[in-house]
Order: C-alpha cells, then sequence, then structure tokens
C-alpha cells in the first residue's frame, strides 16, 4: 500500500535541570524543563527499522547537558536556538529541529533590600516557556509565552445584556470576582539580536495592567471576553501577534441563610471553569 508519509519527527522530552552560574560569592540560577524534537531527511527507521541516522534520545538529552554547560543560559529563547544551531550544525541529516523550553520561576531572595548571595524563593508570577524551531539552511522561528498565570480581582467586573432563551439559568451580574488563569504566547518576526528579557517582562506587565486597571480603582470588566481583549491591545502596541487564552474560575456567593447568617459578598464558593481565547495580530 502506497502511503504519505506527513511527519516522522521524535524526540525527547522532560529534561530537567538545573544550571549555576558563579560569579564569585553570587549565584545566578536556571532550572528549566527541555523538549527536543528532530526530523531526519529520511524515515528509515520507520518505514524500514534501519536505525543507522538515529541519534538516540539518550544522545539528544547529553547535548541539552552539554550547550547548556559550554553556552550557558542567559535566556530561554538563546537556549532554545543554541539547541537548534548544535543540532544542524553537528548533524548533516538533520533536516529540522524543534526545541521547547520552560523554566521555574525562581526569585533571588532579599531582606532589607539587600540581595542574597545564593538562595531564592519560586514566585508564582507564571511560567516562562519558549519554543524555537528551524530548518537545514533556514531562519530560526521563536515563540515566547506566559502560562499558569493566576490572576484575581474581587470587583469591577460584571455581566449583562447577554443573548436569553429559553435554556438561560443565570442572572445578570454587576459587581463579581474575576479570576482567571492566563496562557499566552506571542510571535518574533526575523529580527536579530532581541532582548528576550525585556520583551517578557514588558509582555507580563501589560497582561497585569490590562487585567486590573489603576491602581487606585481597577478598571471596569462587562465580559471575560473584553477582558482578553484589553489584554492583547495593550500588547500588540510592543509586539506584532499575540495569542491570549483566559480560563475563567467562577465563583458565586455562597447562601448562608440556612445558617443563620448574612453574605454581603464575602463568602464565595467555587462555581466552574469557563473559557475565553483570542488570536489577533497588526
Amino acid at each position: 500500500m502506497d502511503v504519505e508519509i506527513l511527519n516522522s519527527e521524535y524526540g525527547k522530552n522532560v529534561i530537567k535541570f538545573l544550571r549555576i552560574r558563579r560569579e564569585d560569592k553570587k549565584h545566578y540560577i536556571k532550572e528549566v524543563e527541555a523538549c527536543v524534537h528532530l526530523r531526519l531527511n529520511s524515515a528509515n527507521e520507520y518505514l524500514h527499522g534501519d536505525n543507522s541516522a538515529v541519534i538516540p534520545t539518550d544522545t539528544m538529552k547529553n547535548i541539552v547537558y552539554a550547550v547548556a554547560k559550554c553556552k550557558g543560559i542567559e535566556t530561554i529563547e538563546q537556549f532554545a536556538l543554541d539547541i537548534c544551531n548544535h543540532f544542524l550544525s553537528s548533524y548533516c541529516h538533520v533536516m529540522f529541529v524543534k526545541a521547547y523550553i520552560q523554566e521555574v520561576p525562581w526569585q533571588r531572595l532579599e531582606k532589607n533590600g539587600v540581595p542574597h548571595v545564593h538562595s531564592f524563593v519560586c514566585v508564582p508570577e507564571g511560567i516562562r516557556f519558549c519554543e524555537a524551531e528551524q530548518c537545514q539552511n533556514g531562519c530560526p522561528l521563536v515563540i515566547s509565552g506566559i502560562k499558569e498565570l493566576k490572576l484575581k480581582k474581587t470587583t469591577q467586573s460584571g455581566f449583562q445584556g447577554f443573548h436569553k432563551d429559553k435554556y438561560t439559568t443565570i442572572p445578570e451580574r454587576t459587581d463579581r470576582v474575576l479570576s482567571a488563569e492566563l496562557f499566552c504566547k506571542w510571535f518574533y518576526g526575523k529580527g536579530q539580536d532581541l532582548d528576550f528579557d525585556c520583551i517578557w517582562d514588558t509582555v507580563h506587565e501589560c497582561v497585569l495592567e490590562a487585567f486590573s486597571g489603576p491602581p487606585d480603582c481597577g478598571e471596569y470588566s462587562p465580559s471575560h471576553q473584553k477582558t482578553v481583549n484589553n489584554i492583547q491591545m495593550l500588547i500588540l502596541a510592543r509586539i506584532p501577534q499575540i495569542e491570549v487564552t483566559l480560563n475563567n474560575i467562577y465563583y458565586d456567593v455562597t447562601d448562608l441563610k440556612k445558617l443563620g447568617l448574612t453574605n454581603d459578598k464575602e463568602v464565595w464558593e467555587f462555581s466552574k471553569y469557563l473559557n475565553a481565547w483570542g488570536h489577533l495580530k497588526r
């Protein structure tokens, strides 16, 4: 039977490790999880069981360690590019490389404004990740992103004026808790010498600003979808293409009347998950 091979990639996933850079007493760390996939110039191992061209996944793991040792990890985006470059320059039969990297959000400890030289704390400000892919003799494509960023505001959110029919049971709300978990990613063009750290920090700040509004009064959100759009539009002023998903963690005011208590929107119970997604470019 004649078949067309659409894809025969293989690779190594979940390569977890810690890289420490020491400058006298001061230490710098990057703890990452890497996944690397390759496509070879033939599929003989897939079609005929001929493994002569196959780079073992254990070798791929060791190469990731070696690149981390020799090149360091200034940013995870540059590290992903370094991995792609190593495979394409070292193996002429590798036609395509994809590297996915995500970083554990460690932050240097401080006491009274003084940074600790070698102690860190994991902070819940979202997980930074990236993907880099490149073909032999091709230009690299880099995507960066934030995931598992948990956001909440306790007022300045509502949901009114929606379509109603015989299946509608939810009431309109003018004041509710808006709680969400964010996933977003953005796409870089072919520009060189990008400041990946600065761009990530800018997007992160845009997300927080668009979600929350001014610190003294906030900004009203008429819907989950409009919040997604507000985040995208603020980021698009700086990044040409952005994809944002907000998983809405929905709460209802708990009925405490059966306990003989009043509840002035003080106790809320988890209700359900909802989802809003958008992909914009300029």
